[in-house]
């Protein structure tokens, strides 16, 4: 049985008087990621989901082995090597599939021995990340829905009684003494600086949002230009792009706002020497969510992606990274990242943040315009 991706099989005279598919097609359509390896861990078969789970084309997996993508230590080897010396089925569960070329996380792994070709292994995948992706998601929203709620309550009830705070004092100050001065104008400072953080709460309040197609390339090499002539002209800034991305369905302003913050969050936190950030974009099946109260199910192919080769995202912070309030640097207000997850969702997307110490992914996941939109992208 010679190596060799996506071979044809001998097509059966029929079943039940009916044709029978060749087995590629059928692997073809199997939405599972699938991949059959020889006795030396060489692909030598593939489907369509599995090339899009390992990011990698099958043309490229056909001159691969699987050490070329996980490294020898990683859990999937040793079922591999236990389904070999029992001849038997293996599963594993909750995985982690990293390397330089691969992250995946909470993976399945279900191994088989191939009968026709001694050694040879069949793996199936099953990736919960989606799942736990779309469940932060919603927790992400929900928050995003009480700081709205808590930025409408400070508007209306901060804002007013700070203006009279600020206008005494400054009636004061106009009689006081000189040491008094002082402390009249501590007390504008301080309600100014209260009133701006107010206002930038505000910022979570609900309002229509104009979508349009978006050639996110732009938006990148925008977004790109403002950091490399400013706060991050100390590093270096790769591009990653796929050049066939169609538009994105998303509100141009608002994506420069969003990645502007991930750029900027990247920058702060890599090595002034040696540091990295990666702007990279990719076309998936991606993920489709379901809308409340229709059975509509919104599709989320389009993918954006800021990386950093920084120290990581500490576990204890990780789950809660986008609520309201929630910050890694000393001294931060915590509200960039829950505005980033708030700008996001209103756009109909979703993000997501895969860390370990020397690679940080924040991911966006973006629809795509909607059939029959017509028109030139912004």
């Amino acid at each position: 049985m010679k190596p060799g991706l996506l071979r044809r099989a001998a097509r059966p005279s029929g079943w039940r008087g009916r044709p029978v598919p060749e087995a590629a097609a059928i692997l073809g359509a199997i939405p599972v990621p699938v991949v059959v390896l020889d006795p030396e861990d060489r692909f030598i078969n593939a489907n369509a989901a599995a090339e899009q789970f390992l990011q990698t084309s099958i043309a490229s997996l056909a001159q691969l082995r699987l050490t070329d993508l996980l490294p020898e230590d990683s859990r999937i080897f040793a079922v591999i090597a236990q389904v070999r010396r029992m001849d038997a089925r293996v599963s594993d569960h909750d995985l982690a599939l990293e390397s330089p070329r691969l992250s995946r996380r909470g993976v399945s792994v279900h191994a088989a021995p191939l009968p026709e070709l001694a050694g040879g292994v069949v793996l199936t995948f099953q990736d919960s990340s989606t799942a736990q992706m779309l469940d932060r998601t919603l927790n992400f929203r929900g928050a995003a829905r009480g700081a709205s709620a808590m930025a409408a309550m400070l508007a209306h009830e901060v804002k007013n009684p700070l203006s009279g705070i600020r206008g005494a004092a400054q009636l004061l100050e106009q009689n006081a003494q000189e040491g008094d001065r002082e402390l009249c104008q501590l007390i504008q400072d301080e309600a100014d600086r209260i009133r701006g953080l107010v206002e930038r709460l505000d910022m979570f309040s609900d309002r229509p949002v104009e979508l349009a197609p978006v050639n996110i390339h732009q938006v990148l090499d925008h977004v790109k230009r403002i950091a490399a002539n400013g706060f991050a002209s100390h590093l270096r800034i790769t591009e990653e792009y796929d050049p066939s991305l169609p538009p994105v369905w998303g509100n141009r302003d608002l994506l420069v706002q969003i990645l502007l913050n991930l750029v900027k969050n990247a920058a702060e936190a890599v090595d002034p020497l040696g540091g990295e950030i990666v702007l990279a974009t990719a076309y998936h099946h991606g993920v489709r969510i379901a809308v409340p109260g229709s059975s509509e199910r919104v599709h989320l192919p389009l993918q954006v992606s800021v990386r950093d080769n920084g120290p990581g995202i500490a576990d204890e912070v990780r789950g809660t990274l986008f609520e309201p309030f929630v910050s890694t640097k000393r001294g931060g207000q915590g509200l960039g990242l829950a505005l980033v997850a708030k700008l996001v969702a209103d756009q109909g997307g979703l993000i997501e943040c895969d860390s370990r110490p020397g690679r940080t992914v924040f991911r966006l996941s973006l629809p795509a315009p909607p059939p029959g939109v017509l028109g030139t992208s912004q």
